[in-house]
């Protein structure tokens, strides 16, 4: 019963944005969570909050490389692995050259 209770409570009418009720709406959203919007009986958009929007994206953008991890790993052979020596060397790149670089912050 609590779900039902939660998904009510979480659904609101696209007729109470015409009412003037948006503030009211966007401050139980940002005390709440999300809201469904529903136009016609049937959900029509989601409202969220900033936070929990980049949260979300976050979420995916890191499911997509743990994704694109794992179809590397499909192909990973440790016989056809080149030393970093190796490649710095037929690239002409020196320790001395990589340490005087500035640091670079990869996400």
């Amino acid at each position: 019963m609590n779900n039902v209770l939660s998904v009510l409570n979480s659904t609101v009418s696209i007729s109470q944005f015409n009412r003037g009720l948006a503030g009211k709406i966007f401050a139980d959203v940002k005390k709440s969570g999300t809201k469904v919007v529903m136009k016609n009986n049937e959900p029509e958009a989601v409202i969220m909050s900033p936070d929990e929007y980049r949260y979300l994206m976050e979420r995916m953008e890191n499911d997509d490389l743990i994704a694109a991890a794992a179809e590397r790993l499909k192909n990973y052979d440790p016989e056809k692995l080149i030393p970093g020596e190796q490649v710095m060397a037929e690239n002409g790149i020196t320790r001395e050259m990589l340490d005087a670089m500035e640091d670079v912050e990869i996400e």
